[in-house]
């Protein structure tokens, strides 16, 4: 090959690479989503594993969700009102709380409801090992096993606490993460009218939206059938999490929202 030949094919080499890296920084600038399964790239170009928020649908569905980590004094006249409704919801329990309520745990199995994971201990998990992380996981989950044969495999970080190690974890676990997009605040105990205005008239509330409460907060039983029929009076049908989120091919926007491919 004559000099003028080989200057002429390293410029086009190098034309080329300048073209891959250019298209590259431009798809990170803008957050395009360039790796599969829920890791999104922010305009910073780093990585985030993100938690389901909400789903991305037509249908006018919602889901309610149950957070069981204290107190159980309700979940019997929660379970009645629900049943009342033919509503099927899902409920996230911690270690600690599936070991004290067996009975519970298999009364909400019975009644069709998701059992879902909120951890051994309810540690802030994001300051966790991946190693303690899987623990936290899978010592709940063998419980619920041992209780009722369910493999679960919806988790929900304590606290809403996440970072990338503990989503990448629980998925190794055969879990999806899941958040929420429309909180009831329940746990505060501002009242009946109070959760119900947040969980029923909420600039949030949409299509696929999943709301937080707690079988332990002290208005909630109270409030729960209130919410209900408000949102099925706007057309809402009330859907465990199973039934709400998508498997497979999937992606996750910067919002946390779930998006078929």
């Amino acid at each position: 090959m004559e000099p003028n030949d080989q200057i002429q094919s390293n410029g086009t080499l190098f034309v080329k690479i300048g073209i891959v890296v250019l298209s590259m920084i431009v798809m990170i600038g803008l957050g395009i989503k360039i790796f599969p399964n829920a890791i999104t790239v922010s305009n910073t170009g780093s990585r985030r594993d993100l938690p389901i928020y909400c789903v991305d649908t037509e249908e006018k569905k919602v889901a309610l969700s149950f957070d069981a980590a204290w107190g159980n004094e309700d979940t019997k006249t929660i379970l009645d009102i629900l049943k009342k409704h033919n509503v099927k919801v899902t409920f996230f329990m911690t270690g600690e709380w599936i070991e004290k309520y067996p009975e519970d745990v298999k009364a909400i199995a019975a009644a069709g409801h998701d059992l879902g994971n909120h951890s051994e201990n309810h540690k802030q998990m994001s300051q966790l090992t991946k190693e303690e992380c899987k623990e936290e996981i899978m010592k709940a989950h063998n419980r619920v096993k041992e209780l009722t044969g369910i493999e679960m495999n919806l988790f929900r970080p304590p606290y809403g606490d996440y970072n990338n190690t503990l989503v990448g974890t629980a998925r190794e676990c055969n879990y999806y993460t899941i958040q929420w997009d429309v909180d009831s605040l329940d746990w505060k105990d501002y009242g009946v009218d109070d959760i119900v205005k947040r969980c029923t008239v909420n600039k949030k509330l949409g299509n696929g939206s999943i709301i937080l409460m707690h079988n332990g907060a002290k208005y909630t039983p109270k409030a729960l059938e209130v919410v209900i029929m408000g949102l099925k009076d706007q057309g809402y049908e009330l859907v465990p999490i199973s039934k709400l989120i998508y498997r497979g091919n999937y992606v996750i926007d910067h919002t946390g929202r779930q998006r078929m491919k």
